[in-house]
């Protein structure tokens, strides 16, 4: 995926339906909360290897890609109207995680940083 490419497709959308006036941080931050709670929803109640079996559901999977490029959509635009280099901050927060979660302590484990 080419993010300039998309967020240039989203600014272009915006600017088209003049809603530019609504795509406020907070606005676009509550946005992508609720496309992320829609998300969740497909997954609800589900076990674990039912969630998984998603994937052999073609109707099912459709929601779930609707939802997901709901999220990526909104947080692509929350990041451009924020002038946030996306490359940059992905990277940064991968050599953090690393740093917080060095192999040798983590590998096999899903606790937290502090509990290693």
């Amino acid at each position: 995926m080419n993010i300039e490419q998309v967020q240039q497709q989203l600014r272009v959308f915006a600017q088209e339906r003049d809603w530019e006036q609504f795509h406020t941080p907070k606005n676009l931050a509550s946005a992508l909360a609720v496309e992320t709670s829609e998300l969740l929803e497909v997954f609800q109640w589900l076990t674990d290897s039912q969630s998984i079996a998603i994937k052999g559901d073609v109707a099912r999977m459709r929601k779930v890609e609707e939802e997901i490029a709901d999220v990526t959509l909104y947080l692509l635009r929350l990041a451009d109207v924020l002038s946030l280099d996306l490359q940059k901050a992905v990277d940064r927060k991968l050599r953090i995680n690393a740093e917080k979660y060095p192999v040798e302590k983590a590998r096999g484990n899903a606790k937290k940083y502090n509990e290693l």
